[in-house]
């Protein structure tokens, strides 16, 4: 009896490179948000002012106001999480964040919602009201303040300490232990 070998020659190898491709590129992405880190972690955090769009400074005990600057939150840690309402692991996200925010809050931790979605995108006023996200919500319609921490995907969270410098950048979804664990190392315990 005969057997007969019916795998195809034609396939195998293209099939190998992709895979090889696909290995490599999960293995240096640990190594392009490290060096991300490294890059920014101990560098003054870029001033912005930015407009309000939810839940603004009345959240953190200050009074009324239309916009909000990082340097007034100098003095205490600051938790940036830069979204849009669009995305899907920015909306996973939120509920973290949210937790976060009412954990620490009484530790003097700022926590600031910056949203990307342009004009037309998206409503986070709404999305805040519909997911009970109590910290403020900023927009940044232009990406400027993007620009200036290098967000290059979404979400990205960002921790400032007391003193103003960048502790930690962090981009995906980010678990609420390792929220902790920044927000420590922010105010420094």
């Amino acid at each position: 009896m005969q057997v007969e070998d019916t795998r195809s020659t034609g396939t195998t190898l293209p099939a190998l490179g992709i895979v090889c491709a696909l290995l490599a590129g999960i293995a240096v992405l640990p190594r392009v948000f490290t060096r991300h880190e490294a890059v920014a972690a101990g560098r003054p955090a870029p001033d912005f002012a930015l407009d309000l769009v939810a839940n603004g400074p009345s959240a953190l005990g200050g009074a009324p106001a239309k916009s909000l600057r990082l340097s007034d939150q100098r003095g205490h840690a600051v938790l940036l999480d830069f979204w849009a309402t669009w995305c899907g692991p920015c909306r996973a996200q939120a509920p973290i964040v949210e937790q976060a925010a009412r954990r620490w809050r009484d530790r003097g931790v700022v926590v600031l919602g910056i949203d990307m979605d342009s004009a037309s995108e998206g409503d986070p006023r709404a999305f805040a009201v519909d997911n009970g996200l109590s910290y403020p919500i900023l927009r940044d319609i232009t990406g400027a303040t993007a620009r200036a921490y290098d967000v290059d995907s979404l979400p990205t969270m960002v921790v400032v300490s007391t003193e103003g410098k960048i502790v930690a950048v962090r981009s995906g979804i980010t678990d609420g232990g390792e929220i902790e664990r920044l927000l420590r190392r922010a105010i420094g315990r």
